[in-house]
């Protein structure tokens, strides 16, 4: 099934790029960071072209839950031990301004995509002392929480914080009403970026700046972003016969669920896990039986699932691509001395001209803005305040450590597990049985939930047949990077 928002909206098509361009700003990947990127780029006045592998919005963006929030689970208590208070106050702000900067385009532009204000609430069955100290560092860092009563979930709490202001909407609809004149090519998967060059079947661009936008990176090197974070999967369902919710709502329980209202309907959400771990399924079903127990009456709409990039220390990255460059004014010049457009020895290799945005965790909506506003300034030559939070070259050890050793202990494994014991090919069924991962050779993992081969290492997915469903891989299962 499909996610309600591509069930209800149809964008329309773009033409695939082709020939050779020259522009002043590409950006790579035409989900909301990149639309938004470009959008805000354009009204700075830059020329901008958007490239995209397949369809606008056609990625995350359409999977979403669609929540746009500064509360970012049980997460700001922790962020202020972490990186310190005034960086996690940075923090806490660029994402509050980033709701307000989805009200303003929406009432500028008289966008109707179902955006409403509403309180998010940060709740559990099981412990409300851990909630009082969360409440305490987010409204000591200026956002707008307290501890509140709830009443319209169908079970008992035992503590909740309410993030007031707060908002939700439908993400294609907004993404339809902003592309307007935005120059964007569909069906363009980028083959190769070097330097400044960004290479297509039957083409490239040239340009000053280039920004990935791709959800997960599509460079390895520099960067190293898949050894900076994983991926993981949840899941949801769009029930019918639940009633309203005035607040959208967050489990921080293990295994705790999601709520939010969707005009007559409720999603639910929940079930996560890494990428490569439901090899039993059941995450589906799951939910299924949580809809049943506590709204008897409800009915399954559509399901769908998403996945999501997670950082080790838990802040995206947003920013410079890598801090690795040439000398910025001999690339301009070019050693050939002909400029952008002569000769490719003065090709910057990727650094100080590439930028990035990934690592949204769960909050991809917001983040999108947040990214999209700083990459802006950034590709633009603007200073940003957020800059210092969010850049890729920080480096958080007391944040990362624990995560960074479970995921190259992943890694490890799979790789170990895809060179030296691949998986052996099942005769006689119809469901092929694919031994390596494109991306690293990593062994894939079955997913039943949704018939897919998954990446436990870095997230990269392929359906039955072996075609690339989701990155960091840019081919299909069975040929070699």
């Amino acid at each position: 099934m499909e996610s309600i928002w591509r069930e209800t909206v149809e964008i329309p098509g773009r033409k695939r790029a082709e020939g050779f361009l020259e522009r002043e700003i590409v950006v790579i990947g035409a989900g909301m960071t990149g639309i938004l990127t470009a959008y805000h780029l354009q009204r700075l006045g830059k020329q901008v072209a958007v490239l995209e592998a397949g369809r606008i919005a056609g990625g995350q963006t359409g999977r979403t839950t669609a929540k746009i929030t500064s509360q970012h689970g049980l997460f700001y208590h922790k962020l202020i031990n972490d990186i310190g208070f005034e960086q996690a106050r940075l923090y806490a702000r660029a994402n509050q301004e980033a709701i307000d900067a989805y009200q303003s385009i929406v009432e500028e532009q008289g966008i109707d995509c179902d955006f409403r204000r509403l309180p998010s609430y940060l709740y559990s069955t099981e412990d409300a002392e851990i909630l009082r100290q969360e409440e305490a560092a987010a409204s000591a860092l200026g956002l707008p929480a307290r501890m509140a009563a709830v009443s319209e979930l169908p079970f008992p709490v035992k503590g909740a914080v309410r993030f007031g202001g707060q908002g939700q909407f439908h993400p294609l609809k907004f993404i339809r009403a902003i592309i307007g004149d935005l120059e964007i090519y569909e069906n363009t998967p980028v083959k190769k970026v070097h330097g400044n060059c960004v290479r297509f079947d039957g083409g490239e661009v040239r340009a000053k700046k280039v920004i990935f936008a791709t959800h997960y990176p599509i460079v390895n090197f520099p960067g190293m972003y898949f050894a900076r974070q994983h991926q993981e999967r949840s899941y949801v369902l769009a029930l019918a016969g639940c009633g309203r919710l005035e607040g959208m709502y967050y489990s921080i329980d293990p295994g705790g669920l999601s709520f939010r209202s969707a005009g007559e309907l409720l999603l639910l959400g929940g079930n996560s896990h890494r990428t490569g771990k439901n090899t039993q399924g059941g995450a589906y079903a799951g939910l299924e039986e949580a809809a049943y127990r506590y709204y008897k009456d409800c009915r399954v709409v559509s399901r769908w699932s998403a996945q999501d990039c997670m950082p080790h220390d838990g802040i995206p990255f947003v920013g410079r691509y890598s801090c690795l460059c040439r000398d910025q004014e001999r690339f301009r010049q070019g050693e050939s001395g002909q400029g952008l457009t002569g000769g490719r020895k003065g090709i910057s290799p990727g650094g100080r001209d590439w930028y990035v945005a990934t690592g949204y965790k769960k909050w991809g909506m917001t983040s999108a803005m947040a990214a999209s506003l700083l990459l802006a300034d950034l590709a633009a030559g603007k200073e940003n305040e957020y800059e210092r939070v969010f850049t890729p070259q920080r480096c958080h050890v007391k944040a990362a450590a624990g995560s960074f050793a479970t995921d190259m202990a992943e890694s490890v494994k799979g790789l170990v597990k895809g060179w030296l014991f691949p998986r052996k090919r099942r005769e006689g069924t119809a469901e092929k049985c694919w031994a390596r991962c494109s991306h690293m050779g990593c062994r894939m993992e079955w997913n039943p939930d949704e018939d897919s081969w998954d990446c436990p290492c870095h997230g990269s997915r392929f359906d039955r047949e072996g075609g690339l469903l989701d990155e960091p891989a840019k081919l299909p299962a069975g040929k070699k990077e």
